[in-house]
């Protein structure tokens, strides 16, 4: 069972993947088209990652690890035969012939890679991999996009990401629990009348980008990694959803390496705020994202213009104060920007995760009256918190010196399965 409709009730059960040696195996030339900007120290990276699903199990939160999903999956002769056939494009010419491997070989294969052991060395991806490991898919944010009771599957916008979408795609289609969930749309599922998604110009759509502000509102991010083709058929299978969402708010974000995801620069923290970086979600300059918006009830699901996002979701019920990542100074802004100081999940309404090394965010938030306290403390019992609201906002700091240069924040790192009505 899923059921999620906010990004601000109550958690239950999350899905997260700890970075395993997909990570290790990550080269420089891999960089390119990979969300990293470096190569991670893989032990320390494991470590923090497993206090923060600690975290999360010491305050009642169901943890479900991704490999181990797969590895149920793939248990099934079925499942392997079809994640093996969808994979042959991705294959070395060796294997395409070949029948699937058992279900261990195969979950280390697809996730951690198969080595080539060239003699005569080599340092490009092809001379030291006959299929490439997936170092992203501890960023469990963007394969998949659950939405009420019902999944959207993504489109990854690169070839070295495709394959992330391959296995949430098996997961939610053969999983003895999960495997009876509801499809709301595949983006790389052609429709009819659009032809348009065959060849370069296909859709892409990745789970950083979508937003689930309400029961009733959608926002989606047109970004580095969204294309607007896949945000027009996300549009249409939205609109045919047996009581879904009635607005997707499409905010068009500038185009640079800093703003991947609409994630990295907007997430609701309670019911009236949200961490924001102010110069995209609402400032004045030419770096505003511009909103536009769509009523999936309408005949007509052309967009229509809205300005800032804050403004549009003001007019269904959303009235959020921004909460600048950085605090006021603009420098600061910037920095912890980049480290994912707007980047939160929320634990439950007013109860946030958030890196320790965004302290001038931290200052604001606490500078506004919120708690701010180590996660270390609440691990070591030398600190409480509730998700019921009786403690008040609550910020909770995560260990973060090695996991942060994945470039990706606490959002980034999970996707709730299960949360209760807000």
């Amino acid at each position: 069972m899923v059921k999620v409709t906010s990004e601000l009730g109550r958690l239950h059960r999350v899905l997260v993947h700890e970075p395993g040696v997909e990570v290790d195996r990550m080269v420089p030339p891999m960089m390119e088209e990979l969300l990293f900007d470096d190569i991670l120290f893989g032990e320390r990276a494991r470590d923090e990652h497993g206090r923060f699903r600690r975290l999360l199990q010491v305050l009642g939160i169901e943890v479900v690890e991704a490999a181990d999903l797969l590895r149920e999956t793939l248990a099934d002769g079925n499942a392997r035969e079809w994640l093996w056939r969808m994979m042959l494009p991705q294959l070395p010419p060796d294997l395409r012939s070949s029948i699937p491997p058992d279900t261990d070989e195969m979950e280390a294969a697809v996730v951690g890679g198969l080595l080539t052991h060239k003699e005569g060395g080599g340092i490009e991806i092809g001379d030291l991999f006959r299929l490439a490991p997936l170092p992203n898919w501890c960023f469990q944010r963007d394969p998949q996009i659950i939405l009420g009771d019902g999944i959207v599957f993504s489109a990854m916008a690169t070839p070295a990401r495709w394959r992330e979408g391959l296995l949430a795609r098996a997961i939610f289609r053969f999983h003895p629990e999960l495997g009876s969930t509801p499809v709301i749309h595949d983006p790389m599922r052609p429709e009819p009348g659009h032809e348009e998604f065959f060849g370069y110009h296909r859709p892409r759509l990745e789970g950083g980008d979508v937003l689930v502000l309400s029961a009733d509102v959608v926002a989606i991010g047109v970004s580095e990694r969204t294309n607007a083709l896949a945000v027009d058929s996300l549009a249409r299978g939205l609109s045919r959803m047996e009581g879904g969402p009635r607005w997707l708010e499409v905010v068009h974000l500038p185009r640079r390496r800093a703003y991947m995801h609409l994630d990295t620069v907007f997430t609701p923290a309670d019911r009236d705020s949200a961490l924001a970086f102010p110069p995209v979600i609402c400032g004045d300059g030419p770096q505003l994202a511009e909103t536009y918006e769509v009523d999936l009830q309408a005949r007509d699901l052309t967009p229509q213009h809205r300005g800032c996002v804050l403004d549009a979701i003001r007019e269904h019920g959303l009235d959020l104060e921004l909460i600048p990542c950085g605090g006021a100074d603009p420098l600061a802004q910037q920095r912890e920007q980049w480290t994912d100081g707007a980047n939160t999940l929320a634990l439950a309404p007013g109860v946030i995760t958030l890196y320790d090394r965004n302290v001038a965010t931290a200052d604001e938030l606490s500078r506004r009256g919120w708690r701010v306290i180590n996660a270390e403390d609440v691990l070591l019992g030398r600190e409480e918190v509730s998700l019921d609201g009786a403690a008040g906002k609550t910020c909770l700091l995560l260990a973060s010196n090695e996991i942060s240069r994945a470039r990706g924040g606490p959002h980034c790192l999970s996707h709730p399965l299960e949360r209760d009505k807000v």
